[in-house]
Order: C-alpha cells, then sequence, then structure tokens
C-alpha cells in the first residue's frame, strides 16, 4: 500500500546523498519533495503540514548542520516524525483486573469488523487467552452466520443466540454475552457491532447503547486503509458518537493510497493497535509505529520478521537440522529440505517476507513476481522421489529424473535444476555451520575465512644499505652509535628518555603535562 510513497522518498533522499553540507535551499527543496510525496499518498493536509514544518524546524538546526553526513541526519529526522505521526510507541491492549475484559468493534459496514473479530480472536488465543466471540450485528443479512464461520475458522468460541437478519435486540445480546463469558470462563470478549455505508444517528446510538450496556474496556475502531480522505471524517464522526480508545487498520494488503490511514491516530489522538494485510486468520498483528515507519522509508522491518520465526520454527528441530550440517554435507537430506521450506510457508508469503528485508524496495518488481506456487512445485518434486532418493540425490540418474518429473507434472529439466541447486545450497550451509563461512567469499569476523588460498607472507623489511665510501660509511657508524647512547635507536631501551620521544635526561619526574591537558583534568 505504501510502495508508491516509499518510492518517492527514497529518491529524495538520494539527491542529498553526497552533499557534505546542505544549505537551507537544499532543505527547502527536500522538504517540498517530501510534501508532494505525502499528498500523493493522501495524508491528510493538517498531518502533512503539522510534519513539514517539524522536519524543517528540525533539519535548519544544529543537529544537522553539525552533523558528519547531513543526508544520514534527515533520513533520521524523518523517521522519527514519522513514529510520531503514526503514533509514537505501541500501544497494548488493556486488560481487566477482574476478568472478563470486552473488547468492542465499531466502524462502518464494509471495513472489515466481522473478519477482523476472527484475526482478533486468533491473535488473542496465540496470546493464551481464551476469547469469545459475540454476535450483535443483527441488521445485516447473514451477519450471524458469517461471525460463526470466521469463529470457527479462528478455532475459538461463537455466542449468537439471536438469528439475526433484522430480528433481535443487539443491546440485550451484548448484556447476555457478559454473564455467559463469566459462566464459560472466557477472559475476554470480542463484541462485533452492525455498520452503516455511511454516518447516521440510528448507527450511532446503537454503538452508544451498546458500549453503555458493556462498559467496555477498549473500544477498537475498524479503518478500511482505502477508503482515502473519508477514513478522517469518519473516525472523527466516530470519535465524538462513540469515543473509541484505539484503531484497527483492515486491508493493508490492498494497492490504493493508504495516506489517510495514517492520518487517523494524529487526528483523533487515538493510536493505532492493530494491522490486518491479507485473507487468512493470521494475517494480523500489532501496530508497532518504529517498524512501520521503518517500511515506508525501505529500512526494512526485521523484527516483524523475526518474531514471525519463532512462532513458526521449532528449537529444537532448528538444532537438530544445524547437528546434521555440522556433521557434513551428506546428513542433510532432501526430506530435511523440504521440512525447512514447508515451515518457512507457515511464515506467510515468500514475497512479503522477503518486502520485510532491507534494502528489498529496490527490487520490488523481482520480488512481487515471485509465485508462492513455486513452493509447492518443487515439494511436489521431492514427494514424487522414493525415501532412498531423498537420502541420496546422488543416485538421480536420467531414468530416474524422467520417472520424478512424470510424477510430478513438471519438466525434467526442473527435476535436475532442483538436484543441482540443492547440492550447492547443502555445500554452502554446511560450510557457514562447521565456521568456515561461505565458499567463494571473503572471511566474516567470527565466522571463519571463506576461501582456501593461504594468506601470503609479508616480505621481509630489507635494512638500510651502508655506503660504500669507508669515510662516509665511518661517519654513519659514529651516528649511530651516538643514537644509541641517546637511547633513541638501534633497538635497544632508553637510558632515561621515555618510549614516546620524550628525550633522554628527562625521566617522569621532570615531565610536565601541557597546559591544556592540565585544564582538562
Amino acid at each position: 500500500m505504501f510502495d508508491t510513497l516509499s518510492d518517492r522518498l527514497a529518491a529524495t533522499f538520494k539527491n542529498l546523498r553526497g552533499k557534505g553540507r546542505l544549505s537551507e535551499a537544499d532543505i527547502d527543496a527536500t522538504a517540498r519533495e517530501i510534501r508532494i510525496a505525502l499528498l500523493e499518498a493522501d495524508v491528510a493536509l493538517p498531518v502533512v503540514r503539522a510534519f513539514i514544518k517539524q522536519v524543517k524546524e528540525r533539519a535548519l538546526g544544529v543537529e544537522v548542520s553539525g552533523a558528519l553526513n547531513p543526508a544520514q541526519q534527515i533520513i533520521k529526522i524523518v523517521n522519527e516524525e514519522l513514529v510520531a505521526i503514526l503514533g509514537g510507541e505501541t500501544r497494548r491492549v488493556r486488560f481487566a483486573k477482574n476478568g472478563p475484559t470486552v473488547i468492542m468493534l465499531a466502524g462502518l459496514q464494509g471495513a472489515g469488523k466481522t473478519t477482523l473479530a476472527g484475526k482478533l480472536g486468533h491473535w488473542l488465543k496465540q496470546q493464551k487467552h481464551t476469547p469469545l466471540l459475540v454476535a450483535c450485528d443483527l441488521q445485516r443479512p447473514n451477519a450471524v452466520n458469517q461471525l460463526q464461520v470466521v469463529a470457527e475458522r479462528a478455532g475459538v468460541a461463537f455466542y449468537g443466540p439471536q438469528p439475526g437478519n433484522g430480528v433481535g435486540d443487539p443491546v440485550q445480546v451484548a448484556r447476555d454475552s457478559i454473564e455467559y463469558a463469566k459462566q464459560k470462563q472466557y477472559d475476554v470478549v470480542v463484541v462485533d457491532t452492525a455498520g452503516r455505508l455511511g454516518i447516521d444517528a440510528e448507527l450511532m446510538q446503537q454503538a452508544a447503547d451498546i458500549r453503555a450496556a458493556v462498559d467496555p474496556d477498549e473500544v477498537l475502531f475498524v479503518v478500511d486503509a482505502m477508503i482515502g480522505q473519508d477514513a478522517v471524517t469518519t473516525a472523527q464522526a466516530f470519535l465524538e458518537g462513540v469515543d473509541f480508545t484505539g484503531v484497527v487498520l483492515s486491508k493493508l494488503d490492498g494497492d490504493a493510497r493508504g495516506g489517510a490511514a495514517l492520518s487517523v491516530a494524529h487526528v483523533t489522538g487515538r493510536q493505532i493497535m492493530f494491522a490486518s494485510n491479507g485473507e487468512k486468520v493470521d494475517d494480523f498483528d500489532a501496530f508497532h509505529p518504529d517498524r512501520m515507519a521503518s517500511r515506508i522509508l525501505g529500512m526494512g522491518d526485521v523484527l516483524s520478521l523475526i518474531e514471525k520465526a519463532e512462532q513458526t520454527f521449532s528449537q529444537a528441530e532448528a538444532e537438530k537440522i544445524a547437528a546434521k550440517l555440522r556433521g557434513g554435507p551428506k546428513q542433510f537430506t532432501l526430506d530435511d529440505f523440504l521440512s525447512q521450506l514447508e515451515q518457512v510457508q507457515k511464515m506467510g508469503s515468500i514475497s512479503k517476507l522477503l518486502g520485510m528485508l532491507p534494502g528489498m524496495g529496490q527490487i520490488r518488481e523481482q520480488i512481487n513476481n515471485i509465485d508462492d506456487k513455486d513452493v509447492n512445485r518443487v515439494g511436489a518434486i521431492i514427494k514424487s522421489m522414493t525415501p532412498t532418493e531423498r537420502a541420496e540425490p546422488e543416485l538421480i540418474n536420467g531414468s530416474r529424473r524422467a520417472r520424478i518429473a512424470k510424477g510430478s507434472g513438471v519438466q525434467v529439466g526442473e527435476v535436475k535444476n532442483l538436484v543441482e541447486r540443492f547440492f550447492d545450497a547443502r555445500k554452502m550451509m554446511s560450510a557457514m555451520a562447521s565456521g568456515k563461512g561461505v565458499p567463494g567469499m571473503p572471511g566474516i569476523p567470527g565466522m571463519g575465512g571463506g576461501g582456501k588460498k593461504s594468506a601470503k607472507k609479508a616480505p621481509a623489511a630489507k635494512g638500510k644499505r651502508k655506503s660504500g665510501n669507508p669515510l662516509k660509511r665511518a661517519q654513519e657508524e659514529a651516528a649511530a652509535a651516538e643514537r644509541r647512547a641517546l637511547g633513541a635507536g638501534g633497538g635497544q631501551p632508553p637510558a632515561e628518555g621515555g618510549a614516546f620521544g620524550l628525550g633522554a635526561g628527562k625521566g617522569p619526574a621532570d615531565f610536565e603535562l601541557p597546559k591544556e591537558f592540565k585544564d582538562l583534568l
């Protein structure tokens, strides 16, 4: 969603690189480019004005003029101000001291509240909570059934005593759900409320009545990140009508300009707490302003990538694979390779994972062209092999390749390429695991050298040539003897002088610090 904004900002900062000093004109030109980039990304005008004012004030100050690298200092300022606009620090859910914790969802129809209720329930379950999804949208056709399906998919409990489709009292359902949660010992209640295509008095009154009935600990305003400037207007209306405590961004995986969604936190003073960026139940996570700012500026989001890996990968399995690699390349089989691929698949789309790495914005087109079905194709090829062939890929000859290709529905060349790439990858991984570094690359400190070539010995230093003139040679020898006597040469330690050129005859007792050093001390 923020690709266009990222590209514009990257182009702006590229013009600053290489300049040892930034003039006021340079800063004005940079601020103008950033303003255009933000407005094109659909960020609200008041937010853009406040942002540019802060950036210019700081850029014209001492922190840039006295910096060794002004361009990097400007990027640092933009990053910090972007984090501030997005809400500053990560906002956590406030859980009730005496349960159950009640979380109410509010927003317009079509914003994705019902789908998001399931994602939030799944996320809470991962956080070791026992959530209950409550169907209080009794007007939209099949809204109750939809929430029930979503709850089943997320693996959480559902409460919907009324059939919906215009039948039932949503306020009473919300009130009864609290008692039901206490009886069944659910510690979090997520209340899905009705929406409208536009803001009206009836919608606001119903939302206010539900809030009064259940006294929620959190009221989350769900905003569609694709609706443009109307996101800010809607947010202000809900703030006055319901007074929400946090914001959830939905549909962040869209390709619309999403700047308006970034404006909501600054305009309303309520922080963005969660972001939804896909159709799957686990395409949902806590919103981190610093990480989002880092993504927008093309610096990646390595922390989120690490968190995903920690949730997906088994520590025991990782240690087992590492031990195999240390034992030699042949210990790592195609079965192990397939299990690693399947674990990576569980983390999500390959292109999304690569997009979290720093600098990947420069090859965004290539990343977007990555087809996740390629991983499935590799899995099909490996599964078409016999157990012996997976354990010993060296056995795979021409006739075996033809059989494997036929069994997996691919060309024979694809099977050959996969096996060859596997051999190369196995060799590299084994070298890294045993501390030899990556073959063909320079050694990395702490990881061993990469090449096999022995280091060349430094040539021995040649001694000073003596003059062929006997008279001149005698003078040189006399001068050398005098230097040795003074302790300044010949490799002998000085009799009284210091090794730092303090001179003979001046011992530690006679030495005085310069005045500047005395003042400093």
